[in-house]
């Protein structure tokens, strides 16, 4: 494998990690007005206490990869997503700082609004974010070329819409797997609701991103694309009804891994529909990618710390692999 598809799959990698990571605990954060009372939101509160500052890890490894190794995506895509990157991060910040300011507040409604309109904010500026993305950027001698507002149109705002019934999916699973009694009987209904509903928004991007760029069709059955690309959606598909099932028996840890499948599923069938194109409809990851001696000795700091990092996100999850009990924290 050349530097550039390695360098391509790895900040893939760090992408995808941020994606699933983080994105059970936006979900949470989006289900955050569903709790009845406030020891019903600690339990949520506590659920993703442990691990969802950690997350942040990826978006700062991931934002200097592509700055590294592929620095004309990096000044196009954020010029051209300027606002909808600036809100997403924007959010994470208030919903961080109300995450803090919640547990050491006596009047804690204000900072359970600040927490849901945040995760709220982040999640639909990112999925505004990939919308645009797909939708193309106008790029003249390697600079964006196009109006600030560009990034908004209704596919845009429909992904928005989409990543937010996904990460709820997320959220909810993992509510199922690290809650007990009503928050996780109300988790169990919130995750069949919103499997449904992924699964609406999922075909419909299908069908409305050919129409949108209509390369992407051509790219789809193209040889030897063709033979493997088809294999994403199949898993998507095996996905879903492994997590419907796994939801009508009251699994717990099966619902959560089938929701992760199904973003993995769609995370690589976008990766392979766009390949080898890194700024839509026209510059390719060898245009948009950095010197070579760049991008090796970039990678000895990345076969230092990506392992490092790796650990420390497992060893975290394992240490608090248990239950979350109200008044007790985990078990």
């Amino acid at each position: 494998m050349d530097l550039v598809n390695l360098w391509l799959c790895l900040v893939g990698l760090v992408i995808l990690l941020y994606v699933v990571l983080d994105g059970f605990s936006l979900g949470v954060g989006i289900l955050f007005p569903t709790a009845r009372n406030e020891a019903e939101r600690d339990v949520l509160m506590n659920s993703i206490a442990p691990v969802w500052d950690a997350n942040q890890t990826w978006i700062v490894f991931g934002g200097g990869a592509l700055f590294a190794t592929f620095p004309m995506v990096y000044s196009v895509l954020f010029s051209a997503l300027y606002i909808p990157l600036l809100t997403f991060l924007f959010g994470l910040i208030f919903r961080g700082t109300a995450f803090e300011f919640r547990a050491n507040s006596t009047r804690k409604s204000p900072w359970n609004r600040a927490f849901f309109g945040g995760s709220l904010t982040a999640v639909f500026a990112l999925g505004v974010t990939l919308g645009s993305y797909l939708s193309g950027t106008r790029v003249v001698n390697g600079q964006f070329a196009g109006g600030a507002f560009d990034w908004l149109n209704p596919f845009s705002v429909m992904v928005g819409l989409a990543l937010i019934g996904g990460y709820g999916l997320l959220g909810a699973t993992y509510l199922v797997l690290k809650t007990t009694g009503p928050v996780q009987e109300r988790a169990y209904r919130q995750a069949f609701f919103l499997a449904w509903v992924v699964a609406g928004f999922m075909l419909l991007v299908s069908v409305w991103t050919p129409l949108h760029d209509p390369s992407i069709p051509a790219r789809w059955f193209s040889v030897p694309r063709v033979y493997f690309i088809w294999s994403f959606p199949l898993l998507g598909v095996g996905a879903f009804l492994t997590l419907i099932r796994s939801l009508r028996k009251r699994r717990e840890l099966l619902p959560f891994w089938s929701s992760v499948v199904l973003f993995v599923s769609a995370y690589l069938g976008l990766l392979a529909a766009v390949y080898p194109y890194a700024v839509l409809p026209g510059v390719t990851v060898y245009e948009a990618a950095a010197q070579r001696e760049t991008m090796l000795f970039t990678l000895w700091g990345v076969c230092l710390v990506l392992p490092v990092v790796l650990a420390y996100t497992v060893y975290s999850y394992w240490v608090f692999r248990g239950k979350v009990v109200a008044e007790e924290g985990y078990h």
